[in-house]
């Protein structure tokens, strides 16, 4: 049975995992950073962005992480733009359309965390659908109409001659196993989700068939770390350290996935199935990032991880009939230099030494 205590047991500072940061890092007045994701309860498919409090990377850029799961994509845009949380996940789904209203609050976009394509179909083994074109008249299932998947899908829909909103049905069926039952037991002919998401339901042993996404996927739906222009202006150095810790962890990750995956269950031991022993744990998480971990590094040539390619907004702006002239409003690279200044041997061989 896996339990914080069990996690935890072995580490002598369980606020901090990586034997070589020095203690003091770890003071009192670390500033704390609220991150808003658009999840209704926290699993791994931001893994990446919260285990540097584990790896003890936020401590060595000055502040702690207070993570905020706010359910929507469009809850942590509100919650940016108020300024409940300090930096949100962006995506561009939802910053779009309001970029082209003349109603983007000034929120940027300043670090990709996870590049497209992220999103299949799928269906039951051994069902007669076969391809996208053969979902004409089906119910498809998404996680949530909030979610990205569903915007993203529709795109992808559209772009096959589709009428996503006459020529399918869309239904809610929630997150992770409960979707992958929703499958299972026929309330859906087919299941639109995320990387992440299809790993949890195998995870929980319910077998799926990724339907073969067409010819041409659109590079569209990346993933963004965003905040408001004052917090470029008073707190820049904040940023540059959140992104630096993304960007090593996801090294960490790409380096030695089962080490993450272990300092993610360190920090979350209630994301574990229950009653999992901890090699189960990890195992689950290990199948629900697989896909995901192939996404953290751009897909671009000499692009630096995190980097923003603004053709991304460009296209999905294109596939929705939006008219937007300047993007400039929405995105910076300003900051991916400093994020990317660090050795990146030395976290790959803190990958490789680490024993949770």
């Amino acid at each position: 049975m896996v339990s914080r205590r069990s996690f935890l047991k072995s580490s002598a500072g369980a606020a901090l995992l990586m034997g070589g940061a020095p203690a003091g890092l770890m003071a009192a007045d670390a500033k704390k950073i609220r991150f808003g994701v658009g999840l209704k309860a926290l699993n791994a498919s931001v893994i990446n962005c919260v285990i540097g409090e584990a790896l003890g990377y936020n401590a060595q850029e000055g502040f702690s992480l207070d993570v905020q799961a706010l359910g929507t994509n469009a809850n942590v845009q509100v919650a940016t733009d108020r300024g409940s949380v300090t930096i949100g996940i962006g995506v561009p789904s939802t910053a779009l359309p309001l970029l082209a209203k003349n109603e983007w609050s000034g929120a940027k976009l300043f670090y990709q965390y996870t590049y497209p394509y992220k999103w299949d179909i799928a269906v039951p083994p051994g069902s007669a659908l076969k391809g996208y074109t053969d979902l004409k008249g089906k119910k498809i299932g998404v996680s949530d109409f909030g979610a990205t998947e569903f915007p993203v899908t529709k795109n992808v829909l559209k772009a096959l001659g589709f009428d996503p909103e006459k020529d399918v049905s869309w239904v809610a069926v929630g997150n992770g196993t409960p979707a992958g039952v929703a499958l299972q037991r026929g309330v859906i002919d087919a299941l639109a989700y995320y990387d992440t998401g299809f790993g949890q339901i195998e995870a929980a042993g319910i077998e799926i068939t990724l339907l073969p996404r067409p010819a041409t996927i659109p590079m569209v739906g990346g993933q963004f770390l965003m905040a408001m222009p004052e917090t470029f202006e008073k707190d820049k150095d904040l940023l540059v350290g959140f992104g630096r810790s993304v960007s090593k962890a996801s090294q960490f990750l790409l380096a030695n996935p089962t080490a993450g995956a272990k300092a993610f269950l360190k920090m979350y031991p209630e994301t574990a199935p229950r009653g999992a022993s901890e090699d189960e744990a990890v195992k689950a998480v290990l199948q629900s990032i697989g896909r995901r971990i192939k996404l953290y590094s751009p897909p671009y040539a000499n692009a630096k991880m995190g980097a923003i390619n603004e053709q991304e907004f460009r296209t999905e702006a294109a596939m929705n009939g939006l008219d937007i002239k300047d993007y400039n409003a929405l995105y910076t690279n300003a900051l991916i230099d400093k994020i990317n200044d660090f050795d990146q041997a030395k976290i790959k061989a803190e990958a490789a030494a680490y024993k949770g």
